[in-house]
């Protein structure tokens, strides 16, 4: 609500300091800014963060490996509830992209039984390793990107007036301080020479 009125002052006014005419351009400023520049800001961040992702998630693609792995056993059921999206966890074996056997434990979304196949990623020396990210989630996380670099722009926008006004307020109040010594010793007195 500050700024708003702060957008007043600008005007002609007789009582209006310099100062206050500053203030008031600044803060104008300040809400262009903020509203034509960050949403070209978020764009920008968005736009960027989702090359850099999907450069991630292709080199992702060409050095993790999607390969069959074979249930050895099962793991004892957890002697406590296990979390809603733990999964099962399995005893299995693989063969890695370099033709050596691996042995492992695996999550599995679904029971599995001893003799089972189950689809599993791997990196080039056979060690179980996550998904690759997905176009979906390269989208997701630059999405977020763009959002948090719209609020670090508006931020850096308002933190830069507030520093702005800061200063003009202390000039303000300098330019105060050296009128109240030229006219305070005077104040009030009834022979004060006019």
């Amino acid at each position: 609500m500050r700024s708003i009125a702060g957008l007043w002052r600008w005007r002609r006014n007789p009582l209006c300091r310099s100062t206050d005419r500053v203030e008031g351009w600044l803060t104008l400023s300040a809400v262009l800014l903020i509203t034509l520049a960050t949403p070209a800001a978020a764009v920008w961040g968005g736009r960027a963060a989702h090359q850099a992702l999907l450069e991630t998630a292709r080199d992702q693609y060409r050095q993790r490996y999607q390969v069959w792995a074979t249930v050895a056993e099962t793991a004892p059921p957890p002697t406590s509830d296990p979390e809603p999206d733990s999964g099962y966890r399995v005893a299995a074996t693989w063969t890695a992209a370099d033709g050596r056997t691996h042995t492992g434990t695996v999550t599995t979304d679904r029971a599995a039984e001893p003799g089972d196949r189950l689809r599993v990623w791997t990196d080039a020396r056979g060690h179980l390793t996550s998904r690759p990210m997905d176009a979906a989630g390269a989208l997701s996380h630059a999405v977020l990107a763009g959002i948090g670099t719209a609020g670090v722009a508006a931020g850096l926008v308002e933190t830069v007036r507030r520093l702005a006004v800061r200063r003009l307020m202390a000039r303000r109040y300098a330019r105060w301080e050296e009128e109240w010594a030229r006219v305070g010793p005077d104040w009030g007195r009834a022979d004060r020479a006019n």
